[in-house]
């Protein structure tokens, strides 16, 4: 994908280049380091190297992503104060998301920092969700908490 944009873009002359996910937008930062690239995606934009920080992106590319890592423990905080005596909360999680890894990660250490016993359920569509609540239901978890990336698509 890269080739195409390096050849489309190269020659051409364009004030901006506006990419709705990830992969594009990668492939424009490869083909061009003066074009402004604006991107909207799920993706971590610093991991994946679209820009150097959240707060200073640099260089030419800058944009929006629904990655809320940072709000995992306000969550887990508003949980406990809502169920005070919960002692496992459930957190849902979509596994095929790109994200997963690094949400259930943040969940974890944010859970550590209060004392919290955590629960994953992963439920990768819709047709696992039934599944999922059963699990939660089962393990007298009902206090839960939807991952960001249950709700995006697997790339």
């Amino acid at each position: 994908m890269a080739g195409t944009w390096q050849s489309n873009i190269a020659g051409r002359k364009a004030k901006a280049i506006d990419c709705r996910n990830s992969p594009p937008a990668l492939a424009a930062k490869a083909a061009t380091a003066t074009i402004p690239i604006v991107f909207s995606g799920g993706g971590d934009p610093v991991k994946l190297g679209l820009v150097a920080s959240l707060s200073r992106p640099g260089g030419n590319a800058t944009g929006v992503t629904n990655i809320a890592t940072e709000l995992i423990a306000k969550r887990l905080q508003l949980l406990r104060e809502l169920a005070p005596t919960a002692t496992v909360i459930s957190v849902l999680v979509n596994p095929a998301s790109p994200n997963a890894d690094d949400q259930i990660e943040e969940v974890r250490a944010a859970a550590r920092v209060v004392g919290q016993e955590i629960h994953f359920v992963r439920a990768r569509s819709e047709s696992e969700f039934d599944a999922a609540f059963a699990d939660i239901v089962g393990r007298r978890a009902p206090q839960a908490t939807v991952s960001p990336s249950s709700r995006s698509r697997a790339a």
